[in-house]
């Protein structure tokens, strides 16, 4: 378990990073001179890159089986491109950084996850998704806090990136012990080739990467809802703190979430949708109070596309050939996520609000009815 500890530290810190930078970029895009459309593109755009090449990543890492240089690599890049926010003066520069974030989370990603995959007992593996998911987002809680706190003292939004180094460099010392304490069984396995390799995905496995892809399409990005806090006339300040909130019920829904699905199995991904469905109203439509309750709801399903979404997939994929279906299934993702994104701003960019609520309802409904099929197709293999 130490090492699902010491991996959810290095998320903790990474997270503290990358999520305290992610509260304030709507408004710090919108002070470079992007619009609602800018927005949506370059948080969608970031999440393609980050889940598109995943695919590419994944199949590398299945082939070389270069796990942990692959894991240091990734985090080396997307450390060191948030602090360097600071140094740019235009929309177009920020996007080039923020691409580069998402490359770095990218190139890691399949690797660290099917390491921490290979760390767990397979009955257990939403607890444990869950438990590194939520010092994730304690990480993705602090942040935002530490930053709104650095804008509240007067510091301008430059230097606040600029302070984020340290627990980027405190990320990577932790990840170092990670590497350390990782069990010699597990990395003997992971680099083994001895075993036989299925050649092929199941249907099932297609039918759940679909299903989790219109999931995410619905997941309309915190750049958006920041962006729309803006025009409501939230104070710079205070809109990290909301982001901050959404990432302390993340954190805690992780946890639920992961606990429910080692006991309940598959049945419980289109309960997910739920919470989705109920927040996208609330903060688009809604005052103040019920802006705030849409965003507790937006983290709920949050905790479940990053935490029980992943564990979910090691009932389709061997272990052998783990890495290239974390990878497709995060292409897939990152590829619903990106379009959904540019609908989202181009929609909130013409006001035509209502709209944008059917779409995020219809990828939703789509998304629970594929993930209903894909449950019975398995039912008797759980």
């Amino acid at each position: 378990m130490i090492v699902i500890f010491l991996f959810g530290l290095t998320s903790l810190f990474s997270d503290f990073v990358y999520e305290g930078a992610r509260g304030i970029m709507g408004p710090y895009l919108a002070l470079l001179g992007a619009n609602a459309m800018i927005v949506g593109l370059v948080s969608g755009l970031g999440e393609f890159l980050g889940y598109a090449m995943r695919l590419f990543s994944g199949y590398l890492v299945f082939k070389t089986r270069r796990y942990w240089g692959w894991v240091f690599g990734g985090y080396i890049i997307s450390l060191l491109s948030i602090p360097a926010l600071a140094l740019v003066s235009t929309w177009m520069g920020a996007l080039v950084l923020l691409l580069l974030e998402r490359l770095g989370k990218a190139i890691r990603t399949p690797a660290r996850d099917t390491l921490l995959s290979l760390a767990v007992i397979p009955k257990r593996s939403g607890v444990a998704f869950g438990v590194h998911e939520a010092l994730d987002q304690l990480g993705a809680l602090l942040g935002p806090l530490f930053i709104s706190l650095m804008l509240y003292l007067g510091v301008s939004y430059k230097g606040s990136f600029l302070s984020l180094v340290i627990p980027a460099l405190v990320a990577l010392f932790v990840l170092a012990l990670t590497k350390r304490f990782y069990q010699s069984e597990e990395v003997a396995f992971a680099t083994g080739v001895s075993k036989e390799i299925r050649s092929d995905f199941t249907g099932a496995f297609w039918l759940y990467v679909l299903g989790i892809a219109f999931f995410g399409a619905s997941m309309y990005s915190f750049y958006l809802i920041g962006f729309h806090l803006q025009n409501r006339g939230f104070a710079s300040q205070y809109i990290p703190l909301m982001y901050a909130l959404a990432m302390a019920i993340d954190a805690l829904a992780a946890l639920f979430w992961g606990w429910l699905f080692d006991r309940k199995g598959l049945k419980i991904l289109p309960l997910s949708s739920l919470s989705l469905l109920a927040s996208v109203p609330l903060i688009f439509l809604g005052p103040l109070p019920l802006i705030v309750l849409g965003i507790v709801l937006w983290g709920i399903a949050l905790g479940a596309l990053e935490s029980i979404m992943r564990s979910a997939l090691t009932f389709f994929v061997p272990r052998e050939k783990r890495a290239l279906g974390f990878g497709i299934f995060h292409f897939l993702l990152g590829l619903a996520i990106m379009i959904g994104n540019l609908l989202y701003g181009y929609l909130y960019d013409k006001g035509l609000i209502m709209y944008l609520i059917i779409l995020v309802f219809s990828f939703q409904i789509v998304s629970a009815a594929l993930l209903f099929c894909c449950q019975r197709s398995i039912r008797n293999n759980l």
